[in-house]
């Protein structure tokens, strides 16, 4: 946390373009404190997991690894595919986390949140997603739980978040994240 910064890593879980998740993440850019320094990472390229690959991995792996090393925290934001994470966010973890001992998930404090068209807008999936962490000993925030139910109504049609409550949920959500790595420091 060089110069009072906090370096925040976010990380869609989704692929789509029109993903309401990545919108949730550009909202999280949009109303981030002062002193967080957020950059986003995108998973597009990342290729699926194989174990015979994992001590020569695909530079998008590698790239991966090394920004959550850097980071002093992560925010994970992950739509919910039935009923779970989706398998692109799960492979790249998977992916980053290997070979066994080197995963820059350990000790890492990390937020979740997350947007679907239903009404429990990824609660499955964030369970499952706080599972994973703690195998890899990185530490997921216990609240605030951001689950956005029926984001179709949330955001524009410039993908812009306009649900006040929910702009403020994700402002307490990074506050409440950065309260978290300074702790943990």
């Amino acid at each position: 946390m060089d110069g009072g910064k906090v370096r925040i890593l976010g990380i869609a879980g989704s692929l789509r373009k029109g993903s309401f998740n990545k919108m949730l993440l550009k909202a999280a850019f949009e109303v981030a404190p002062q002193e967080v320094e957020l950059e986003i990472f995108d998973l597009e390229g990342i290729p699926p997991f194989n174990q015979d690959l994992e001590n020569n991995p695909h530079h998008k792996v590698t790239e991966l690894k090394e920004k959550v090393k850097g980071a002093d925290g992560i925010l994970i934001v992950t739509p919910e595919y039935n009923y779970s994470v989706p398998g692109v966010l799960k492979n790249a973890i998977d992916a980053a986390s290997r070979p066994y001992g080197t995963s820059p998930f350990e000790g890492k404090p990390v937020a979740i949140m997350g947007a679907s068209i239903g009404m429990l807008g990824t609660a499955r999936a964030q369970y499952h997603l706080r599972q994973t962490l703690v195998f890899l000993n990185a530490f997921p925030l216990n609240r605030p739980e951001i689950m956005v139910p029926f984001a179709e109504s949330k955001f524009d049609e410039t993908g812009r978040l306009t649900d006040e409550t929910t702009r403020e949920k994700v402002r307490e959500l990074l506050a409440e994240l950065v309260k978290w790595i300074r702790k943990l420091k």
